[in-house]
Parts: structure tokens; C-alpha cells; sequence
């Protein structure tokens, strides 16, 4: 409403469109909801599509400006700690199929991201825990001073304390802004930023979109990996305990579903979006 009211009065139109929270509304059918409705309101290219809520919204949302009208402008106005450390940088936008988890989709770049830290005094324990995954994950993939700091601040992050969300925020959005100006379009150095996404998308599919949210399955998967490079001698066995410490800390799982066996792990990776690339 704060929005609305503001842009009425500069003058803009606004009209909205309400869609269910959660991985589940990442799907074709709330997909052509979205389309249809952007459709039946005339929207243009000249107008703009805005996002306003999680990573969810921002990938539909993005996803459905993508495609409308060969490319609406849109802007993203992230309100969970994920979103914001993470979904909007980088122009990945798309929606789930029951195969795998983001496999329709398309790059298109937001024209504008506004984040207010604010948005998170409301956000559940839960989905700060979730959205704490990719900031960790932030510092496991290129910044050890970020990690370490990390591990020394992660109780001041769970209390929402606004000076280290917001220094872990900038932080993370420069990392990946650094790594997907080398590659935009995902072709080298930009699989860093999966790290841990390759298992986690399994256990999301494996699972059932939305049992598991996208943050918890990713530090799981993280875990795994980590502890997939001991065992080829890439890393040693104190960095991946550093990293499960630091996840447990941050109230997130670490323990591998037991609904999923190896064979199953197999199938779902197999489809996965980082492996079919």
C-alpha cells in the first residue's frame, strides 16, 4: 500500500496481482496466471513489471517480463534475506518444473533494485536462516575475511541487528556482482555461485518443492560438497567442519534426508539445471 500510494502520487498508475508465498508458486500454472493477467491489463513495453516480495516472486515475476511482449522492463524489490543477498543479482529468472528446479527460464536484468532492510523485521526465523545459507555460501566460495567475519557476527545477523544485515547484504551483492560481470550468461566462472545447489536441487525435487525451502536444501548441499572435496583431497577436514559449525549456527540442517538414497540422488541430479549445462 505504501507503494501504491506513492507512486499514484507521482502521478503513475499502479495495478497488482497477489500470488501465494512459497516454492510451490513456481510453477507453469501461477506462471500463466501471471502472464495472462499482464496480458488482460494491456501491459506494454514501455511500462514496467515490479516485484515485490522473495525470491519466488522475483524469479515469476522476471521471468513472465522476459518473455511478454519479447522483453517488459521490471524492477525487483526484494523483502527476504535471500532475495536479497542473492536471487535478484544476475538476471536469472524462471520457474520450476516437475523434472527439476529451474529449468524454464530466461536472463533478464531488473531495471532497478530498491532494498530495504526494514522488510526483514517480519520475515519468519526460518526464512532468515534460509536466506543466511547464501550469504555463507558467499564466503565459503571467495572471501575468506567474509566468512571469518561471518563466524564472529552470525549471532548479530539472527537478531537482525541492522549494521551487520546490512554489511553482509552489500557484501554479498558484491561478490556476486563481481563474478557475473565476468560471466553473465553462466558459461565459466559464474558455477562458482552454484555451490551446493547441484545436491540441494535434489533434495528440494526429492523432497517436495517447498518441504524443504530453497536456503535449507542449499546448506545441506554446501555440507556435501564440502565434504565431497575432502574426500578428493581439494580441501581439508577442518575447512569443511568450519563450514557445518557455521551452518548449524546459523540454525540451519546439515543431515541429509533419509528419504533420499544414492540411486535417487543420481536421478535427480542427472536433470539438473548445473548438470544439463
Amino acid at each position: 500500500e505504501t507503494l501504491r500510494a506513492g507512486l499514484m502520487a507521482a502521478g503513475i498508475e499502479m495495478t497488482a496481482l497477489a500470488l501465494p508465498s512459497g516454492e510451490a508458486t513456481k510453477s507453469w500454472p501461477h506462471f500463466e496466471r501471471a502472464v495472462e493477467w499482464l496480458l488482460a491489463e494491456k501491459v506494454a513495453r514501455r511500462d514496467v513489471v515490479v516485484a515485490l516480495g522473495g525470491g519466488v516472486i522475483g524469479d515469476l515475476a522476471g521471468f513472465a517480463a522476459a518473455v511478454l511482449r519479447r522483453g517488459v522492463r521490471f524492477v525487483q524489490i526484494p523483502t527476504s534475506l535471500l532475495a536479497q543477498v542473492d536471487s535478484w543479482v544476475g538476471g536469472k529468472t524462471g520457474i520450476n518444473a516437475p523434472q527439476g528446479k529451474n529449468l524454464i527460464g530466461a536472463f533478464h536484468q531488473p531495471q532497478m533494485v530498491l532494498i530495504d532492510t526494514d522488510t526483514l523485521s517480519t520475515l519468519p526465523d526460518r526464512e532468515l536462516s534460509a536466506g543466511l545459507a547464501e550469504v555463507i555460501k558467499h564466503g565459503v566460495i571467495c572471501d575468506p575475511e567474509f566468512f571469518a567475519w561471518l563466524e564472529s557476527n552470525i549471532a548479530a545477523l539472527l537478531r537482525r541487528e541492522p549494521d551487520a544485515l546490512e554489511h553482509a547484504i552489500r557484501r554479498c551483492c558484491e561478490i556476486k556482482a563481481e563474478v557475473v560481470a565476468e560471466d553473465e550468461l553462466e558459461g565459466g566462472v559464474r558455477a562458482l555461485l552454484n555451490l551446493g545447489h547441484t545436491f540441494g536441487h535434489a533434495i528440494e525435487a526429492g523432497m517436495g518443492y517447498g518441504n524443504w525451502l530453497h536456503g535449507e536444501a542449499v546448506a545441506t548441499g554446501m555440507l556435501m560438497a564440502a565434504d565431497l572435496s575432502y574426500r578428493s583431497g581439494w580441501i581439508s577436514r577442518e575447512a569443511v567442519q568450519r563450514i557445518g559449525k557455521l551452518l548449524q549456527q546459523a540454525g540451519l540442517p546439515v543431515e541429509t534426508p533419509a528419504e533420499l538414497d544414492i540411486e535417487r540422488y543420481l536421478q535427480l541430479m542427472k536433470v539438473d539445471k548445473n548438470v544439463m549445462d
